[in-house]
C-alpha cells in the first residue's frame, strides 16, 4: 500500500465512520478496487488504526459532554453523568462480548468479501429508511434501550453494515429523541475501539502489519480531519431527519456489490 492508496482510505474511513454507509464496507470495496493482496488480519490492522483515528475525533466533538462525564463520576455520587456512563457501559457488552470470543472468525470476514458487504448495506438501507419515518419525541435512552442499541452494534461489526447507521436507526425506532440518539451512539463507540487499537498496539500485529508508519500516518491523520468534519455533520442531518438520502445510496452501493461478484 502507498500514500496515496493510504490518504483515499482513511478518507473513506472518517467520512464512511459517521455518515450511515459503513466504514468497514466501503473499505473492503475500495481496497478490493486497488487490488488489496493483504492478508486479513494485516487488512484489519490497518481499518483499526483509522478507527482510532475517527474515535479522537468524535474526543475532539464531544469533549465538553466527556469532560462533563468525568467530572460527575469522580464526584462518586448516584448523578446524571453516573447513570449516563452506565448506559455506556451496558451499551458495550454486546460488542465487547463478541468482539472477544468471535474475535478470529470477524477477523475473517474482512477479506473482500464483497458479496457479504452488498447484502449487509441493503440491510443498512431498510433501517436507515425506516428510522426516517418513525416519530420525533424527547425521549432519553433507558438502560433497556441502552442493551438493544448495544445489540445493534454487535451485529454492527459485520463489514457493511454501518455502525451509526444501526445504533443511530435502533435508537429512533426505540423513541429516542434524534439528537440524543446521535450523541449517545457515537459516545459509545471511543471506549471500545479505543481499547481495540491499545490491544493492536501492544500485540505483535504492529509490527507484522506490512505497513511503514508514515503509511499508516497519513491514513490516520486523513481519517481524523474528515471525520471531524462528517461527525458534525452527521449531527445535523439526524436531526433533520435526512437519512433517506442515504439509505437511497446504501440500496444502489449494495445492489452494484452483488452484481460486480456474482457477474
Amino acid at each position: 500500500m502507498n500514500w496515496i492508496e493510504a490518504l483515499i482510505l482513511g478518507i473513506v474511513q472518517g467520512l464512511t465512520e459517521f455518515l450511515p454507509v459503513s466504514s468497514s464496507g466501503h473499505l473492503e470495496i475500495v481496497k478490493a478496487l486497488f487490488g488489496d493482496t493483504l492478508v486479513a488480519e494485516e487488512s484489519m490492522f490497518m481499518t483499526v488504526m483509522m478507527h482510532g483515528a475517527t474515535a479522537l475525533s468524535t474526543i475532539v466533538i464531544f469533549r465538553k459532554e466527556i469532560a462533563e462525564i468525568f467530572i460527575g463520576l469522580f464526584q462518586f455520587k448516584w448523578n446524571e453523568q453516573t447513570i449516563f456512563s452506565v448506559k455506556i457501559v451496558l451499551s458495550m457488552i454486546p460488542a465487547a462480548f463478541v468482539g472477544v470470543v468471535f474475535n478470529d472468525q470477524i477477523e475473517a470476514l474482512f477479506d473482500g468479501r464483497i458479496l457479504l458487504v452488498g447484502f449487509m448495506l441493503l440491510l443498512t438501507a431498510v433501517l436507515l429508511f425506516l428510522a426516517d419515518r418513525a416519530k420525533t419525541t424527547g425521549k432519553s435512552v433507558g438502560y433497556r434501550d441502552a442493551i438493544i442499541i448495544g445489540i445493534s452494534q454487535a451485529i454492527a461489526i459485520l463489514p457493511g453494515i454501518s455502525r451509526s447507521g444501526a445504533t443511530i436507526s435502533t435508537s429512533v425506532l426505540l423513541g429516542v429523541d434524534r439528537s440524543k440518539a446521535a450523541r449517545f451512539s457515537f459516545l459509545m463507540v471511543v471506549p471500545l475501539i479505543l481499547g481495540k487499537v491499545a490491544k493492536d498496539l501492544l500485540s505483535s500485529d504492529f509490527t507484522t502489519s506490512g505497513h511503514s508508519f508514515g503509511i499508516v500516518a497519513i491514513g490516520f491523520m486523513a481519517a481524523f480531519i474528515t471525520g471531524l468534519f462528517a461527525c458534525t455533520w452527521m449531527i445535523k442531518l439526524v436531526k433533520r431527519s435526512k437519512l433517506t438520502y442515504f439509505a437511497v445510496y446504501c440500496a444502489i452501493v449494495g445492489v452494484i456489490a452483488i452484481v460486480w461478484t456474482l457477474a
